[in-house]
């Protein structure tokens, strides 16, 4: 079971540092994650990314507290509009851009509705 824990770790990490580069890709909760399965499997990892200078002070913030910058929630909900917007222009199928606008209403609901930082 730990190597699963360390497998989901070093991947849900993997995405969070696509998500640096790529706008749409969010980094901090895939950060989240990672520090949740490295505690399962690797809690020196964890720490790792707990002590990170820039990623650090977020994710200790919500394991803490529950909060949330209210940068972090204009940028996730300024991502989610764009990636609703670039589907649009690239002409999906309405039916896959409808799904995707419920999923990113209830998440950014979710999202502005929690405590800020």
């Amino acid at each position: 079971m730990r190597y699963l824990w360390l497998s989901m770790g070093w991947l849900t990490l993997t995405l969070g540092a696509i998500g640096i580069f790529l706008p749409v890709l969010p980094t901090v909760p895939f950060l989240l994650l990672a520090v949740w399965a490295f505690a399962r499997s690797s809690p020196r990892l964890g720490a790792r990314i707990m002590r990170h200078p820039r990623f650090g002070p977020p994710i200790r913030a919500w394991r803490k507290r529950g909060v949330i910058s209210r940068n972090a929630k204009i940028w996730a909900v300024a991502g989610m509009s764009a990636g609703v917007a670039w589907a649009i222009w690239l002409g999906l199928d309405p039916r896959i851009i409808t799904v995707q606008v419920l999923a990113c209403t209830a998440i950014g609901a979710w999202l502005v509705s929690r405590p800020e930082a």
